[in-house]
């Protein structure tokens, strides 16, 4: 989730970029840079780090000029530094991108074919030598082109050397907007970067191109035709014009969890079959490993034990989980022909870290799956695949752990598809599902106001509770749980279902609610069993299930129905619910959701 700005007008181009990026800043910040049309042509400066590092550079070589495209990146390909920093330029264009090209590394084969050469890791290099060499004089028809080659999502921003006056911009799956001066004109990744100058844009749609000048702004259809679009405008603050016109960061970030799925799991999948080959993941990763331990903390944990059962459930083969913290004080067995797969968002994680280096010293293999590019875990561990959530500003993860379980699912098929426990038809075909789920997270987000009723209802003078589910249902309970405790300061417990009577259902009462997650319909009636038992305990219950089945009204107090999907998949809709759940009772309560006291983002001590 990169920070796009491009300008043209009267004023000093380099100013308002870099006041651009500022307010953009919270897209990204391992790089960034600008490209501005000077007397001698177009001149790019970059710097690896925060947006310091750049104005220092500027501020010792100014740039002149009133036209420029700026960027500040939050990496996908190749670490952060200065060369993979955008813009992306030749003699002919400038390129500054959000988003991913899935096709690059066969862009990039056919463009060496032609004689170019690339300095970067990126995708986003492919993207500006492939509008290099498409190139006929027409920015438009050249871009429409590109368009057509380029697999993936994106928003560009594009200078070309020919039209000194003008920049370019073109949109799918990432937001793009045109805001509207006087007698200058901008794009950009969110209406933040231009509130000092302007609040009136319009709002690009997918497969949508722009070309601004000085005095005007024309949208343009994949066929080339203006298209009129209505006028917005912006009655937000910079913070409130960052959050999206969300409330909090944590409600905007729910609402990214389609578009973060699809970013990670799409380019993964080829010819209708995971493939980690962009990752340079050997197929003898899944094959000659005799178990698999997930090693994390916290939310990055909890996707860890969705992984477990997936793994054990298709692929056949023992899977453990452990918490970080203990895993390295416990003088684990473990050594050659053992995998051992670190999860973490921030990739600094220090229990996490030292667990890898000792996995490493013992002779495993490691396998990362970070959301950070060159993060010191992505750095140390054997093998890394990264997950594309983009920046995740509120403290309590939500958009992490549905990308991190995503690639749980990918992991999954791979090791099944290549130990031989599923055909490849089987395969294909649960890789399809996968592909279906960013729709039934989007079904599962227009369920907002359902959960906020309840939150408010159900959860009201509560001060603990439990949640409880079998299956893959009990692996989301943690989840579910911890994320109350995170916001609410409610106190709460996951139990898998059938255990409460062992001990915990000694606590149940009428002001200890339960939330049942009865999704797995392989084994709902053991599940409804068990929510009875509670509710003869005088306990609320909040039952959550798939449509379309049938329970006893005197099962519940309050019902809710995920979208659609398969048993397996169903983690990932119903999480959502419960996000909503913690995230509508601490506003109630008047918590400051994203930033949760006592709680920080990375945890780089122990």
């Amino acid at each position: 989730m990169c920070g796009i700005v491009g300008y043209t007008g009267f004023r000093p181009a380099s100013e308002v970029l870099l006041e651009g990026l500022r307010n953009l800043e919270y897209r990204g910040y391992d790089s960034a840079g600008v490209t501005v049309f000077e007397e001698g042509g177009m001149t790019t400066v970059k710097a690896l780090g925060r947006l310091s590092s750049l104005e220092e550079k500027l501020s010792q070589t100014p740039l002149q000029g009133h036209c420029g495209i700026a960027h500040t990146r939050w990496a996908t390909h190749g670490i952060p530094s200065d060369v993979n920093a955008h813009p992306h330029s030749t003699q002919k264009v400038s390129l500054i991108h959000n988003g991913i090209v899935e096709n690059y590394l066969e862009l990039k084969t056919m463009l060496q074919k032609a004689g170019y050469t690339f300095q970067s890791q990126t995708d986003t290099e492919v993207a500006a030598k492939l509008l290099d060499y498409l190139y006929d004089g027409n920015p438009l028809a050249t871009l429409q082109k590109a368009l057509e080659m380029i697999e993936g999502s994106y928003a560009f921003g594009i200078l070309f050397a020919d039209f000194p006056d003008r920049v370019f911009g073109a949109k799918k799956d990432n937001p793009l907007i045109a805001a509207i001066g006087q007698h200058e004109n901008f794009i950009l990744s969110d209406i933040s970067a231009a509130l000092r100058y302007t609040k009136d844009f319009y709002v690009l749609g997918d497969g949508e191109m722009v070309e601004i000048t000085p005095e005007q702004i024309t949208i343009y259809n994949r066929e080339l035709q203006p298209v009129s679009k209505e006028k917005q405008t912006a009655h937000w603050n910079v913070e409130q014009a960052q959050k999206g016109g969300y409330a909090h960061f944590m409600l905007k970030e729910i609402y990214e969890q389609p578009t973060a799925l699809q970013n990670t799991i799409h380019p993964r999948i080829k010819n209708g079959l995971p493939n980690f080959a962009g990752d340079n993941i050997p197929s003898s990763l899944f094959t000659h490993c005799n178990r698999v331990i997930f090693v994390a903390c916290g939310t990055a944990m909890y996707a860890g034990t969705v992984g477990r059962y997936l793994i054990e459930s298709i692929a056949r083969i023992p899977v453990s989980v452990e918490i970080a913290s203990e895993f390295r004080y416990n003088n684990p067995i473990i050594g050659p022909g053992d995998l051992v797969i670190v999860i973490s968002q921030s990739g600094e994680t220090a229990d996490s870290l030292a667990a890898l280096r000792l996995a490493k010293e013992k002779g495993a293999d490691t396998l990362a799956v970070v959301n950070v590019i060159g993060s010191t875990i992505a750095r140390e561990a054997d093998h890394v695949i990264y997950t594309y959530a983009g920046p995740e500003i509120a403290v309590a993860s939500t958009k992490a752990y549905t990308v991190q379980v995503g690639i749980m699912y990918l992991l999954a098929f791979s090791f099944g598809l290549c130990r031989g426990q599923i055909e490849e038809a089987q395969c294909i075909e649960l890789t399809k599902k996968l592909l279906q789920v960013p729709s039934a997270i989007g079904e599962a987000l227009k369920q907002s106001q359902q959960m906020e009723e309840i939150s408010k209802s159900f959860l009201q003078g509560v001060e603990s509770l439990f949640f409880i589910g079998r299956g893959l249902d009990f692996a989301l309970a943690y989840e579910g749980s911890l994320k109350l405790k995170e916001i609410t300061y409610l106190h709460s417990e996951a139990y898998a279902a059938g255990e409460l009577k062992h001990g915990p259902i000694s606590l149940v009462s009428d002001s200890v609610p339960v939330v049942a997650l009865a999704t797995q319909n392989a084994i709902l009636p053991k599940t409804v069993s068990n929510v009875k038992e509670v509710k003869a305990r005088n306990a609320r219950t909040l039952l959550i299930c798939k449509p379309g089945v049938t329970i006893d009204h005197d099962a519940y107090d309050y019902l809710v129905t995920i979208p659609q999907v398969d048993d397996l998949f169903a983690p990932l809709p119903t999480v959502v619910l419960l996000q909503f759940l913690a995230y509508y009772k601490a506003v109630d309560k008047g918590c400051d959701v994203d930033k949760p006291r006592n709680l920080a983002k990375s945890v780089t001590v122990e």
